[in-house]
């Protein structure tokens, strides 16, 4: 069942029957390059098992993107709930295929999910975590009018948190559409 659609994409919920295409993002150490290690099939079960439970107890996880054209699976985009300073907020988060970066997918999927986050799920606030070394994920963050508003050690990493106010949302898009 899809979450959402956009143009070119449907998102819908995860099942254990997508960890074999998720290994196809977690097994490559290019795509994982700004993650701690690549996952082998147990992790990647242990992943989707996660997401199942987001569903159910934060209305919310990380969700199956697929080209709308095809029903092919590309990667994954969602919200979930992180803590950061001892305050829990929602993220946007987005990892995909080597095969399909730079197409705008990643942005496009993030979007919908700001607006599913702002718009269904009444947030206030959706930030979003990278490595200050990951290029790629920060012009997504910025091309979803995301700024940068501190740097934090989490988990032994030095990561960048950007964030968006649903005003400042609604300010991007009704400068997108005059």
């Amino acid at each position: 069942m899809a979450i959402l659609e956009t143009e070119r994409l449907v998102l819908r919920q995860m099942t254990p029957h997508d960890v074999d295409y998720l290994l196809g993002i977690f097994s490559d150490p290019v795509a994982m390059r700004y993650y701690p290690a690549t996952k082998d099939r147990r992790e990647a079960e242990g992943w989707v098992a996660t997401n199942i439970r987001r569903y159910a107890e934060d209305g919310v996880g990380l969700w199956i993107v697929e080209l709308r054209e095809s029903g092919r699976f590309i990667g994954q985009c969602g919200l979930t709930m992180q803590e950061v300073d001892g305050v829990w907020e929602p993220e946007v988060g987005y990892l995909f295929l080597r095969a399909y970066w730079g197409r705008g997918y990643a942005t496009e999927a993030a979007a919908a999910c700001l607006d599913y986050g702002f718009d269904r799920r009444g947030y206030a606030r959706i930030i979003c975590l990278t490595t200050p070394e990951n290029a790629p994920s920060r012009r997504v963050a910025a091309r979803l009018g995301m700024r940068l508003e501190r740097e934090i050690e989490r988990r032994g990493l030095r990561m960048c948190v950007f964030a968006l106010n649903r005003s400042e949302r609604q300010a991007t898009a009704d400068n997108n559409h005059p």
